[in-house]
């Protein structure tokens, strides 16, 4: 258990709506923090990003890099404008070099359905949708992410990379996911593994370590699925899955869809986990186009608050941090019965969720 009652949070708003939803988050979690029986958080604001990239030609410095690792947490905003691009054409990044420089490999997108929101799918199970994704984060196709090549402007070679290492311990997180949500949601815990085996012998390669994983875990489903009929019946029938795990780029793929189901990826929070450190963001990107106007749903960067007091819980054996994010999980959910995101066709921008929220916190 950390012996004081403060945890220091590294804060990288970033681009575009990036600062106007992590300072809504961080409204939110002031307020919070009354509900926490003493515990405190003391933020260290950081520059990152396309903007800083402009500015002074590097995304994010060694120096930020390092109080990174050394906080207890990185809570971070939206990274990314579209016309600000590295030189080979790729767009700044900055989640990608965390992911790489402290090792962040399981990257969770919960993704859930909410009563009080119009739905995008009519069948009544819809709001049944609970599942989450889990993606490994620093191997498979995106691996390749500064190492590609460009032969004579003719043809561009990308190597997907797959270890068992890495394989091992994406399915080993996976399982403990579906576990603990077995317990938590009283529900039957389910796996399934996500590839394209029939084609890729790397992908086969993952499925045979995920099967090995599996059989130390028999208190869990394992399934297995190909990727194309994954995306296929996320949109048909969501509410079947629990937890899935797939490879990098799948993943990426694959977790915005399920967000489109839900409705919008305003709801979809996520967080970038290793054995040490942990990154918490929203799934969405930094909607230049929307910055500046109080329209941005701040909702999905407030959820990702709730993920990092869980990891945090975790990490310090502090259940009063696991206690707030219960807090504020249940004031979203009810405030999405109040209000209307912008998205969903309602009239609540920034300003008006993060106040119901508040709201909700003191009440819940």
């Amino acid at each position: 258990m950390k012996r004081d009652s403060r945890f220091h949070i590294a804060v990288i708003p970033g681009d575009g709506i990036g600062p106007e939803i992590v300072a809504a988050s961080l409204q939110v979690l002031d307020i919070l923090q009354e509900r926490l029986g003493g515990i405190g958080f003391d933020f260290r604001h950081l520059e990152g990003g396309a903007t800083l990239y402009q500015k002074t030609g590097n995304a994010f410095s060694d120096e930020s890099m390092a109080v990174c690792k050394k906080a207890d947490a990185v809570l971070f905003g939206a990274i990314g404008l579209p016309d600000v691009r590295y030189p080979d054409g790729t767009e700044i990044s900055t989640q990608f070099d965390l992911r790489v420089e402290m090792d962040l490999y399981a990257g969770l997108r919960p993704i859930r359905s909410y009563p009080g929101l119009p739905r995008v799918l009519t069948d009544k199970r819809a709001a049944l949708i609970d599942l989450v994704l889990v993606r490994e984060q620093t191997e498979g196709l995106l691996y390749s992410r500064g190492r590609g090549t460009l032969e004579e402007d003719r043809i561009a070679w990308e190597t997907m990379k797959i270890s068992r290492n890495g394989s091992r311990r994406i399915s080993e997180f996976a399982f403990r996911i579906a576990a603990r949500r077995s317990k938590s949601r009283r529900r039957s815990g389910k796996v399934t593994c996500v590839d394209k085996a029939n084609v890729l012998s790397s992908m086969a390669f993952f499925r045979k370590i995920f099967a090995e994983v599996a059989a130390n875990h028999p208190e869990v489903k394992a399934e297995y699925a190909y990727v194309d009929a994954t995306a296929m019946n996320l949109v048909k029938a969501p509410w079947e899955f629990d937890v899935l795990v797939t490879e990098n780029a799948f993943g990426g793929i694959l977790s915005d869809l399920a967000a489109g189901v839900v409705g919008s990826l305003g709801l979809a929070p996520s967080a970038d986990i290793g054995d040490k450190h942990a990154v918490f963001q929203p799934a969405h990107g930094s909607a230049p186009y929307m910055a500046g106007q109080g329209i941005a749903n701040p909702i999905a960067q407030i959820l990702s608050v709730a993920l990092m007091l869980d990891w945090l819980a975790d990490q310090h054996g502090e259940p009063r941090l696991a206690h707030g994010a219960r807090i504020l999980e249940r004031a979203v959910e009810k405030a999405l019965t109040m209000i209307c995101p912008i998205e969903f066709g309602g009239q609540d921008g920034t300003a008006a969720i993060t106040k119901a929220i508040m709201t909700q916190i003191r009440k819940v």
